[in-house]
């Protein structure tokens, strides 16, 4: 009986070097299980705009900023033998990711947390906690530094 290809994990991050731990399970997990690993940035958009309303920088320089750090992590999967490929979305991190999740339909998202204010009492944050309550899909939380 033909074996089903394994499903796709994907890593939802911010490609900050904050997002290591998770970068590492996930690619970990993608090499162990054989599964490509389908890395989601998620631009926010929101984030970006100063309080007089304009942006700090254009989000297409953003998004081929993300482009570049993400080499690093597709590298790093080859050298895995890890199939790795990139979306960059544009909006809300938490329902972006969970849409891209509905979307692409893994079998599994890693995401990173770096809890803040009360959150850190719970030990996860504002992004972990929304893609946790919504995903289609099992979440693995890979903690990081309290900020």
């Amino acid at each position: 009986m033909p074996t089903a290809a394994p499903s796709t994990i994907l890593l939802a991050t911010d490609l900050s070097d904050s997002a290591g731990p998770a970068t590492n399970e996930a690619l970990d997990l993608a090499k162990r299980l054989g599964a490509p690993l389908l890395v989601v940035s998620v631009i926010d958009s929101g984030a970006m705009r100063l309080p007089s309303g304009r942006y700090r920088r254009r989000v297409d320089q953003e998004r081929d900023e993300r482009a570049l750090a993400a080499r690093v992590i597709v590298e790093r999967g080859r050298s895995l033998g890890v199939t790795v490929s990139l979306l960059v979305w544009v909006g809300d991190p938490g329902e972006a990711i969970v849409e891209a999740a509905r979307s692409e339909d893994p079998g599994m998202i890693v995401i990173g947390s770096r809890p803040r204010g009360v959150m850190a009492r719970l030990g996860i944050g504002r992004v972990s906690d929304a893609v946790l309550r919504h995903a289609p899909c099992p979440v693995l939380v890979v903690r990081g530094v309290a900020i």
